[in-house]
């Protein structure tokens, strides 16, 4: 796999989804989870989706509930807990494992791509993976880091 647009995503009915389509795009890729410490993070994200669309950013949020079981158990609860209290319209897919035996291969090939500090596994919620219209890999951001923390990295690439 060479850029992540070899990859496809499950979407929340379950059929697959080719990132293909969003060639020629930037994308933030983030693992999410509804009951953490880090969910207010919902409200930046959808501020850079509302600012920077139409000039082609995505970002694809990725539920996981591998860290201390932050995750509704249904995605129905999920995306209507990120709809109601954040006003998230940018795409949710589906629950997703981001490290072990099972986790997704495009987690696994970001992962692959931009290690974190200490380790390539994903420590927490809200890992935050900036790629271009390339589909290339250009940073990974730790879960505390701020979605407006990014912009700068962002205005770069559109």
């Amino acid at each position: 796999m060479n850029t992540v647009y070899d990859f496809k995503v499950k979407m929340t009915n379950g059929t697959e989804k080719s990132l293909k389509e969003y060639e020629g795009k930037p994308l933030i890729i983030v693992n999410t989870a509804s009951k953490c410490g880090l969910t207010p993070q919902f409200t930046g994200l959808q501020e850079l989706y509302e600012k920077y669309k139409d000039q082609g950013l995505e970002i694809l949020g990725f539920p996981c509930d591998q860290f201390n079981n932050q995750e509704f158990d249904t995605i129905d609860e999920t995306t209507q807990f990120c709809q109601v209290n954040y006003g998230v319209t940018f795409p949710i897919l589906a629950k997703i494992d981001v490290n072990g035996v099972y986790a997704d291969p495009l987690f696994k090939y970001l992962k692959k791509q931009k290690r974190g500090l200490l380790s390539p596994r994903i420590k927490w919620n809200f890992t935050k993976f900036l790629i271009d219209s390339n589909g290339q890999v250009i940073e990974r951001y730790a879960p505390t880091t701020t979605p407006n923390a990014i912009e700068d990295d962002l205005i770069k690439l559109i």
